[in-house]
């Protein structure tokens, strides 16, 4: 891709614009909005090509409308995709609740477009492993489902390991990075880590721990799921750890509609 200087210019020809065109283009955009910072003289427009000098965000804003090109793709030649929006705004955490408007102005997003004619959804499932193309579409928080530092699942809607923390048809964000089962104590439930686990059958989300050669999945106490014992890694491998979730807050099952819990087999 050519430098934005030059990318300008190139724009600028292709339109059929001299320099003076756009001086005096910019001078009524600066006049209408009564700040000279709006204009650009032919000079500065100059180094702009052809010396790198950064424009302005007033200049910028002038040349997007001369141009007819949206400010966000000019931002995006100097190196400021608005598209990380969402992705940087997890850098940083304000220490007070507020409200944001950070994303209001975002109108697209890369999410999944096409999914891999396999996937189920009553199965808990690697969710990375099911798309099969990404895509631009007018959403805006998904955008950092493409960072590849992560994986995504879902769980299945017939899956009660972790219900009600993770309740079916909830989408998680997993670390892979953390894929080694820490061992500890926990002032409650909350802090304890969920891992997303491979097995033979497929993939479920559930507290861990090890023994020698061994990997207990620990269900939450109210799901109807078992305890399961399985040999690790042979049996069972722990993709990461859980560290986002999106859940529907609506649909929730009745009690009576969940699963008959499975007797817990008798130990030698």
């Amino acid at each position: 891709m050519l430098p934005a200087g030059k990318s300008l210019r190139a724009l600028r020809e292709k339109l059929g614009l001299t320099m003076r065109d756009v001086e005096s283009s910019s001078a009524r955009i600066a006049e209408l909005h009564c700040n000279e910072e709006f204009s650009i003289p032919p000079s500065r427009l100059s180094d702009i090509e052809t010396k790198g000098i950064l424009p302005s965000i007033y200049r910028l804003y002038t040349l997007s409308i001369i141009y007819r090109r949206d400010l966000n793709e000019l931002l995006a030649w100097y190196g400021v995709d608005v598209h990380n929006t969402a992705a940087d705004l997890g850098l940083i955490a304000p220490p007070k609740s507020h409200l944001s408007n950070a994303l209001a102005s975002m109108s697209s997003a890369q999410v999944p477009m096409r999914m891999d004619p396999g996937f189920d959804v009553r199965r808990t499932t690697n969710l990375g492993r099911m798309v099969e193309q990404w895509g631009l579409v007018p959403l805006s928080y998904l955008e950092q489902f493409v960072k590849s530092d992560f994986t995504y699942g879902y769980i299945g809607n017939d899956d009660f390991t972790m219900y009600p923390i993770l309740p079916p048809g909830s989408f998680i964000q997993v670390d892979e990075s953390r894929n080694r089962v820490v061992e500890g104590s926990w002032r409650s439930e909350y802090e304890r880590p969920i891992y997303f686990v491979e097995t033979r059958e497929g993939h479920t989300c559930s507290w861990c721990s090890t023994r020698r050669e061994e990997i207990i999945l620990q269900p939450h106490p109210l799901s109807p799921v078992p305890v399961r014992i399985l040999k690790h890694p042979q049996e069972a491998e722990v993709l990461g750890q859980v560290v986002g979730v999106a859940m529907k807050l609506t649909e929730w099952r009745a009690l009576d509609a969940l699963p008959t819990p499975k007797a817990p087999p008798a130990l030698n």
